[in-house]
C-alpha cells in the first residue's frame, strides 16, 4: 500500500471521527437544551401573600397553587410543599404568579414591611388565646374588636369597640404571667400565652383602641363576608338577662 494511499484512509478516518464528534456534541446540546426546558413542578401564588401570613394560612386560603416551569427557569430555593415551611411567614409580599421560595419566609415577626392601605397607620395589641379566636386570625383578615371593662357611666362590661379592623401582621406568641385576686384576698398566678397583632386604623381608632388596651382586655371577633355586627350600649350584669 502507498504512502499516498495510507494518508488518505488516515484523513479519511480523522473526517469521520471528527464527524461523529461534531454529531455527539449537537445531540449532547440538544439533550441539554430539552433538559433545560424540561417542566418542574414548583409552588406558585395565585393571590397575594401579604407579610405576616403563614403558608399554610395561605393554603387554606386558596393562595397556592403547584404549576409547572422550565427547569431552566426555577428560582433557587423553589420548593412544591409547604411541608418545612407552613409554619413560616411572608417577609414581604408575594405577588401572583411567583414561585414560593424559602428566602421569601421566616419567623413570626421577622417581616421587614406591611402593606397599609392609603391613609391607614399600624399599631400593635397583644391578645390572649381566647381574645385572639384561638389562633385563627391571620394577616388579610378582618375582625370585629370588643372591649371588656368599663364601658361609660361607671359600669363594667362588654361593649363593641370597633366594627370591623384589618389585621395586618401577626407576630411572635409569648407567655406572660398574669396574677388574679379573689374577693377573699387569695391570689393566683397564671402562664398565659399573649400574641402580638399589628391592625390597620385611622387615627380615631388608633386612639380608642390604644386606651382600651390599657384599660380593659381586649378580644377579636371574626369577621367573614357574612358577618353582621352593630354598635349598641353593650352588656353589663343589669342586662345581661335581657
Amino acid at each position: 500500500m502507498g504512502r499516498r494511499t495510507v494518508l488518505l484512509i488516515v484523513a479519511a478516518l480523522i473526517a469521520a471521527l471528527g464527524s461523529t464528534m461534531v454529531f455527539l456534541y449537537v445531540r449532547g446540546a440538544d439533550n441539554r437544551a430539552k433538559e433545560a426546558q424540561a417542566p418542574v413542578q414548583v409552588l406558585k401564588a395565585i393571590a397575594q401573600i401579604n407579610p405576616g401570613e403563614t403558608l399554610d394560612a395561605a393554603q387554606a386560603a386558596g393562595k397556592l397553587e403547584l404549576g409547572e416551569v422550565p427547569r431552566e427557569q426555577v428560582l433557587p430555593g423553589a420548593v412544591n410543599s409547604i411541608e418545612t415551611l407552613g409554619a413560616q411567614v411572608a417577609l414581604s409580599p408575594v405577588y401572583p404568579n411567583e414561585q414560593i421560595i424559602t428566602a421569601k419566609f421566616g419567623s413570626p415577626g421577622d417581616q421587614d414591611t406591611l402593606t397599609l392601605p392609603d391613609g391607614k397607620i399600624a399599631i400593635s395589641v397583644t391578645l390572649s388565646d381566647t381574645g385572639r379566636v384561638a389562633g385563627f386570625v391571620v394577616p388579610g383578615d378582618k375582625v370585629a374588636i370588643f372591649m371588656n371593662g368599663d364601658i361609660g357611666s361607671g359600669q363594667t362590661g362588654v361593649r363593641l369597640l370597633q366594627p370591623e379592623i384589618e389585621v395586618v401582621a401577626v407576630g411572635a406568641t409569648t407567655v406572660v404571667s398574669t396574677t388574679t385576686t379573689n374577693t377573699e384576698g387569695a391570689q393566683t398566678t397564671e402562664q398565659l400565652p399573649k400574641t402580638l397583632f399589628t391592625l390597620a386604623v385611622d387615627q380615631d381608632q388608633a386612639e380608642q383602641i390604644m386606651l382600651a388596651s390599657t384599660t380593659g382586655e381586649l378580644s377579636f371577633g371574626y369577621l367573614n363576608d357574612k358577618s353582621e355586627v352593630q354598635a349598641g350600649p353593650g352588656t353589663t350584669s343589669a342586662n345581661l338577662f335581657r
